[in-house]
């Protein structure tokens, strides 16, 4: 399995993600902004980019991420 291309350490469940909040030029080179939610897992994947939000403490934190499934089901919850 290949790393997912950017990992983000969060301290909230719900997170938001529109692919372009360190793009010089904003939102607009990015993505629809997307609402996810980590579940019991500790991470989300967000279905455009690939970003990883990883919950700080959770059951994934600190663990490979090469060793965590695919796990984008979180969008629009």
């Amino acid at each position: 399995m290949i790393a997912p291309p950017e990992i983000l350490r969060v301290t909230h469940a719900r997170n938001v993600c529109d692919g372009a909040t360190d793009i010089p030029g904003g939102a607009s080179l990015g993505h629809p902004r997307v609402f996810l939610e980590i579940d019991e897992s500790g991470y989300v994947d967000c279905g455009y980019c690939d970003r990883r939000f990883v919950l700080i403490g959770g059951p994934a934190d600190g663990v490979d991420p090469t060793t965590l499934h695919d796990h984008g089901d979180g969008a629009g919850r």
